[in-house]
């Protein structure tokens, strides 16, 4: 009959997938707000941008109009002569602009860099040269907008006010004399525009994203859910492997201890029964035949000891691992058993791990070559690593196992049964070194130092 789950196993299982299916669903929430601050911040900045422009070109076409309509018609050829009374109609007609629109200062220069008029009355009439864009701007160029600080010699009572908006536009007298208007805004005005480009903007781009992590939700819960059963397939699937080849190697032990060895025994019985009557020629004739037979029945009672594999428990195992290494002696190989703390394993670890050693050191005494072994039981407590080492002629472990060695493959697949896992080190004429961790999550220890050739 299969073996029956111990009550609370389903519970265990569906806490366990429960538990893996949220880790990923907040990884992948994780890795969603990542690529949403990777996507919004640049796009905060390009729509900050755009906010920009808009504002300059809302900033501009606001003092075009100032200067075509407001200051325009005032700029008569007595307010070109600074006439006392044009000037006071003009601050007239601009105190209110001044007052309510965030400007800063308002200049009116003639093409050859006069000052005609500034609500900074101390820059009337002064001169300054103009700046090569200036030309362009006369010839009928269009306005301009910069968003800077200001440190020119002509923006002494502008300096020190941080970042302004200046615009420059052009315009003419009644009687035709070009003109160029200069204005200066607050920055803000510009601040103002990009907080409400972006707070009509920034909702909805977010809650576009935020609608499409919630719609991959729901495949990404479901995936995840798919690998976690797969996982968990594929862990059943090779503990039912290793069972299966436990209870096949049981079965053949049992098997050969029942029949075979039993019939050897009562064969070399036999044979031991007929020695006293059968004069020199018939001693000489079964003696070897008796020794072969004994011989053959100690080589299939180690055979049926390693095929069965005991049922251990922390406990137990330093005692199993021992017997492990002893038979390594006859081999004519120098095998040490070190304990470093007392680890705490579930029965199922603890045979996990005496597997793994059980096919280390038969990868050894096979094919390594080697004359001394070092097996390391480690635990620090929260895990446990179960080291096997020797000198032997090694292999390119990147290279993989040997074609036809499945030692290292076996060992891996009964490590994950139980949740444990392998690492395999190896270099061509530099030995082998066999690492099984069990509760994973934790670093492992530290390998013992290269085993010397023995002279």
């Amino acid at each position: 009959m299969p073996e029956m789950p111990s009550p609370g196993t389903g519970r265990r299982s569906g806490a366990s997938e429960g538990s893996a299916v949220r880790a990923e669903v907040w990884r992948f929430l994780a890795a969603g707000l990542v690529v949403l601050a990777v996507i919004a911040i640049p796009a905060a900045f390009w729509v900050r941008a755009i906010a920009e422009r808009i504002a300059l070109d809302s900033i501009l076409a606001t003092t075009q109009r100032i200067a075509d309509y407001a200051l325009g018609p005032l700029a008569t050829e007595k307010l070109l002569e600074q006439d006392p009374a044009s000037l006071d109609r003009v601050r007239e007609t601009l105190d209110p602009w001044i007052d309510n629109s965030h400007i800063v200062r308002i200049k009116m220069w003639t093409a050859d860099g006069r000052i005609v008029y500034s609500d900074q009355a101390e820059l009337i009439g002064r001169t300054y040269e103009l700046e090569g864009w200036a030309q362009g701007l006369l010839a009928g160029g269009p306005g301009q907008a910069t968003f800077e600080a200001q440190g020119g010699a002509e923006n002494t009572y502008e300096a020190g006010r941080g970042e302004l908006v200046e615009v420059y536009v052009t315009s003419s007298s009644p009687s035709g004399v070009p003109l160029i208007f200069e204005a200066y805004f607050d920055d803000k005005v510009v601040r103002d525009i990009q907080g409400k480009v972006l707070a009509g903007v920034a909702p909805a781009f977010l809650l576009a994203l935020a609608a499409l992590q919630l719609a991959l939700l729901v495949p990404a819960v479901r995936l995840a859910r798919r690998v976690n059963e797969h996982q968990e397939a594929r862990r059943q699937a090779l503990q039912h492997a290793v069972e299966a080849s436990e209870l096949e190697r049981a079965r053949i032990a049992r098997d050969l201890h029942d029949d075979v060895i039993q019939d050897l025994a009562g064969l070399s019985y036999a044979l031991e029964a007929e020695e006293p009557g059968d004069g020199a020629g018939g001693l000489r004739t079964l003696a070897p035949a008796r020794e072969i037979v004994q011989g053959s029945i100690r080589t299939l009672r180690e055979i049926t000891g390693k095929l069965y594999s005991p049922e251990l428990d922390s406990d137990s195992l330093p005692e199993a691992l021992g017997l492990l290494v002893d038979p390594l002696a006859a081999r004519g190989i120098h095998a040490t058993l070190r304990l470093e703390g007392h680890p705490r394993l579930a029965p199922r670890q603890a045979t996990m791990l005496y597997r793994v050693a059980r096919e280390a050191l038969a990868n050894v005494t096979k094919h390594a070559l080697a004359d001394t072994v070092l097996m390391v039981l480690a635990t620090d407590g929260r895990h446990t690593a179960l080291i096997v080492r020797d000198n032997g002629q090694g292999f390119d472990a990147a290279q993989g196992a040997p074609q036809g060695h499945l030692g290292l493959r076996i060992m891996r697949d009964t490590a994950a049964t139980v949740g444990g896992t392998v690492d395999i080190q190896s270099w061509p004429g530099a030995g082998t070194t066999v690492t099984a961790t069990v509760a994973a999550g934790s670093p492992r220890p530290k390998p013992p130092a290269p085993v010397p050739r023995q002279p």
